[in-house]
C-alpha cells in the first residue's frame, strides 16, 4: 500500500428498488486498522475511517490522558502499510518515561472505546469538575444540531457514519468530524480543537450517535460543559454528567430534546422534573 485509504469507495451490488432487481453500485466509508504507537510501543488498535489522522493521533492522546497540551504530543508520524494504518509518536516532556511507566502497570489486552485501561476501576474515570456559567438558547442549539449534517460529507456520500460537532453560541461556528465510530470521531474533534487552539469550554459537542459513557468521558476531558446527541444516553453516562457538571441533553429530533443533567444552562427550557 503507497498511500493512506481513500475514506469512501465505491463497490457494486444488487439492488431491489420497487420489486425489480438490477445491478448498482453504492458509496461506503472504508474502514482500516489504526494503530497508537507511543516510543515504539502500540497502546490501541482501533477500527476507523482513514480521514483526519493528524487530529485523531492528538485528540486520542489527549482524551486518553497521554497528553495535556499540543506540544506534549511530539512529532506524529503516519506509516501506511496493507496490515492497516500506524500513528507512531513519542510523547514530549517527559511524558514518555511516564506512558512506560503506566505500560508497565498494565495488567493485559484492552478494547475499543475505553484504552488503556488498567484495572475494572479504572473503567469509572475520575472526571475534572466542569463548573462555567455558560447559557444556551433552547432555538439556537436546536439550530447549531440543524446545521450538523450539512458538514458530514462522507456520511452525505454514504449514510454510514458519525459525526461529532463542536458549536460555539457566541460565534457560531461549527466544526466537524466524522468516523465509523463515534468516540473515534469525538476524538478526531478534540484532536482538532486543540490543533486549532480552541477552547472547548465555550461551546457544545454535538453527537449523531446515542451517549454512551466513554463519550461523557472524553468530551469532560476537553471541558465541554455541554454534550447533545440526537439518540438516548446510557444511565451511566447521565450519572458521569451529572457529577462532573456536564448538561447532557438527548433525543434531539426537530424541535424536541429532553435534558437529562444540569438544566441551568438552557434558557427557555422547563426542566422542573430533572435532577
Amino acid at each position: 500500500m503507497t498511500g493512506t485509504p481513500s475514506p469512501t469507495v465505491r463497490v457494486e451490488c444488487l439492488a431491489r428498488r420497487h420489486d425489480v432487481t438490477a445491478r448498482s453500485s453504492r458509496v461506503i466509508p472504508e474502514e482500516t486498522p489504526v494503530a497508537f504507537t507511543y516510543g515504539g510501543s502500540t497502546h490501541a488498535v482501533m477500527m476507523a475511517t482513514p480521514a483526519d489522522l493528524d487530529d485523531f493521533a492528538v485528540g486520542f492522546a489527549l482524551t486518553e490522558g497521554l497528553i495535556d497540551r499540543l506540544e506534549d504530543a511530539g512529532e506524529i508520524e503516519t506509516v501506511v502499510s496493507d496490515a492497516g494504518i500506524e500513528l507512531r509518536a513519542w510523547l514530549a516532556g517527559g511524558r514518555q518515561d511516564a506512558y512506560v511507566s503506566r505500560r508497565r502497570s498494565m495488567a493485559g489486552p484492552t478494547g475499543c472505546g475505553l484504552c488503556g485501561i488498567e484495572s475494572l476501576e479504572a473503567a469509572t474515570r475520575d472526571l475534572p469538575t466542569i463548573d462555567n456559567r455558560l447559557t444556551i438558547h433552547a432555538d439556537a442549539l436546536i439550530e447549531a444540531m440543524e446545521r450538523l449534517p450539512a458538514g458530514q460529507k462522507f456520511n452525505q456520500e454514504t449514510r454510514a457514519v458519525h459525526a461529532a460537532g463542536f458549536w460555539r453560541p457566541d460565534t457560531g461556528a461549527l466544526i466537524v468530524r466524522e468516523d465509523v465510530g463515534r468516540h473515534n470521531a469525538l476524538d478526531k474533534l478534540a484532536g482538532a480543537l486543540l490543533r486549532q487552539g480552541v477552547t472547548a469550554s465555550q461551546g457544545v459537542v454535538l453527537m449523531t450517535s446515542r451517549v454512551s459513557v466513554e463519550l461523557v468521558q472524553k468530551a469532560a476531558r476537553i471541558g465541554a460543559p455541554v454534550i447533545a446527541a440526537v439518540s438516548a444516553p446510557t444511565a451511566l453516562a447521565v450519572r458521569n454528567a451529572k457529577t462532573c457538571g456536564m448538561t447532557l441533553i438527548a433525543v434531539m429530533r426537530g424541535r424536541d430534546f429532553e435534558v437529562f443533567t444540569h438544566p441551568e444552562r438552557i434558557l427557555e427550557q422547563v426542566a422542573a422534573h430533572v435532577a
